[in-house]
């Protein structure tokens, strides 16, 4: 296969690849190395006998995923802090291409319950639960036998079922209730955005090194309390965008044109049982807001 025709075959799997390591890292300048990182490794290698490209380069970027999750957690000489995944920012749509977007999105609770998980475990569920890749194919990633990767993946499930990661699927009631929190958080409203939180709402936030570091807060009134800290915050020629964050109801602040913070909310059951803020100047200026133009 001649260079030209390798880099087209490959552009047909970028975004597939793309997803794979956003799901394994969170992180979304991480998974663009990832993918780059396997179009290097294809460059360079003897795809003659290769059958099918796209499982060889899912593998490929499986192993830099893993390889790269092994690293990120042996240079974690304290326990890993707070962090809130990297968000994926869209325009609000009923229409097909919302539903195409809800299909394939990941939430950001869900990320934050797999940096919780071992890189093996994440790797194999991320490659068998979301990807449906064999166990087999798996195990030669991870180098275990076939039995200890269905183990690894069975944990993982384990840990994600026990998480309220799903979020209701009416996304007109997810807004509804998002927009509710909003109007109390600027109102001042301690009673109202008690009232539309679950009683053991989880709320984190990123701001950055600069600026503290990330918070975790828990329950409804310390959460209540926080929101009506950072509504104070930005207030102030602040101009609230709503928008789907993750597949889900969201919002994103800027201030004289750019993004102060970006907020992804979980709704279950008609309330909010988590929040997660990313205000990170540096984190912010590397996302792609232009959908919101």
């Amino acid at each position: 296969m001649n260079a030209d025709v390798l880099a087209r075959s490959f552009e047909t799997h970028r975004g597939h690849l793309r997803s794979v390591a956003y799901r394994m890292l969170g992180s979304l300048s991480e998974a663009e190395d990832a993918v780059q990182e396997s179009w290097l490794r294809l460059s360079r290698s003897d795809t003659a006998a290769v059958e099918n490209l796209g499982g060889w380069l899912t593998t490929v970027v499986g192993r830099v995923c893993l390889d790269m999750l092994r690293s990120r957690k042996a240079r974690r000489e304290e326990p890993w802090e707070t962090l809130v995944p990297d968000p994926i920012i869209s325009r609000e749509d009923d229409g097909p291409e919302h539903e195409a977007l809800m299909a394939d999105s990941v939430g950001l609770a869900l990320l934050v319950v797999l940096d919780t998980l071992t890189p093996a475990e994440r790797l194999a569920f991320v490659l068998r639960d979301m990807f449906a890749m064999p166990f087999d194919e798996i195990a030669s990633i991870v180098g275990r036998s076939e039995a200890a990767t269905r183990q690894l993946a069975s944990r993982a499930r384990r840990r994600v079922q026990g998480a309220p990661v799903a979020p209701d699927p009416d996304l007109a009631r997810q807004r509804e209730v998002v927009d509710a929190f909003l109007a109390a958080a600027r109102g001042g409203d301690f009673d109202a955005l008690v009232s539309v939180l679950d009683p053991q709402v989880v709320l984190r936030a990123d701001r950055g090194a600069a600026q503290g570091g990330s918070t975790e807060v828990h329950g409804a009134a310390a959460v209540a309390n926080q929101a009506l800290t950072f509504s104070r915050l930005g207030a102030g020629g602040g101009v609230v965008h709503r928008a789907l964050v993750n597949g889900a109801a969201g919002v994103v602040a800027t201030r004289e044109g750019r993004p102060f913070s970006v907020l992804g909310f979980v709704v279950v059951g008609g309330r909010i049982v988590e929040i997660d803020i990313l205000a990170d100047p540096e984190r912010l200026g590397r996302l792609d807001l232009a959908v919101l133009d």
